[in-house]
């Protein structure tokens, strides 16, 4: 993880103080925060750094307060630990925690916070779902939805990034999902957890605030170039229903 591997444009959060995971622990409110035996000390104090500077920027790009960072205290953040084989980062549902790898996680924040927040929102969104539940999958399997002003802001992005205009067929996102993993063989890209957190990182990557150690890879990565991410007029639509939910989110909240 060097300086010259990413591009930040960001405001100065830090305010001369030094930063360190304890800080980020205690600022944002996360459950746990467990750094790998073999990130060094030096290593450990620059990936703080980035790790505050990303939090920081998604929560105003989210323009929501810190608590929704970390779900309510509910969310753990693991760095350099249990990484695996070609997986620059991963969510685990089991123990809400996401992951980056030492070398390869940075850019994949934005993704695998959006699964944290699609899990973590599922129990309030819908009635009687299982734990390991993700909103996205619940929406898209039609499970009984709980009526209130911001969830149906959700369920609107939910619908404009799987569904059709009209809501009768599934999106070019799906469908260009789907026949990936027809290619590949392979149940992964048109999970619709997996298409929810890619479209949220093409609306945060779009935002006039840019940090590569929160987002890259939206528009010219080769996933971007084989349809991965929304494009064009639907992009549009997708970026406008996340501003007005996440808007509307922080609002309620008193941000």
């Amino acid at each position: 993880m060097k300086e010259r591997d990413y591009y930040r444009n960001g405001p100065d959060h830090r305010a001369g103080r030094e930063i360190d995971f304890a800080l980020i622990r205690r600022h944002f409110d996360f459950k746990t925060i467990r750094i790998g035996r073999w990130v060094t000390p030096e290593e450990q104090r620059r990936a703080a750094i980035h790790f505050y500077d990303a939090l920081c920027d998604l929560m105003a790009i989210l323009r929501v307060p810190e608590t929704v960072i970390s779900l309510r205290g509910t969310l753990g953040l693991h760095y350099g630990t249990g990484g695996r084989p070609g997986v620059a980062a991963h969510y685990d549902a089991a123990q809400r925690v996401f992951a980056l790898a030492k070398n390869a996680g940075p850019g994949s924040i934005a993704h695998e916070w959006f699964h944290a927040f699609d899990h973590y929102i599922a129990r309030q969104a819908f009635t009687g779902q299982a734990s390991s539940v993700f909103g996205s999958r619940a929406w898209l399997h039609d499970c009984e939805q709980v009526p209130h002003p911001l969830n149906q802001r959700l369920y609107a992005c939910y619908h404009a990034i799987m569904l059709s205009a009209d809501g009768g067929a599934p999106s070019e996102l799906v469908q260009r999902s789907l026949e990936i993993d027809n290619q590949r063989g392979v149940l992964y890209y048109s999970l619709p957890e997996e298409v929810c957190a890619r479209a949220f990182e093409a609306w945060v990557q779009d935002a006039a605030l840019s940090n590569q150690f929160l987002v890259k890879g939206t528009h010219r990565s080769p996933e971007a170039l084989s349809g991965l991410y929304p494009q064009g007029i639907v992009r549009q639509r997708i970026n406008e229903v996340f501003g007005d939910y996440f808007y509307t989110l922080g609002r309620a909240l008193g941000r």
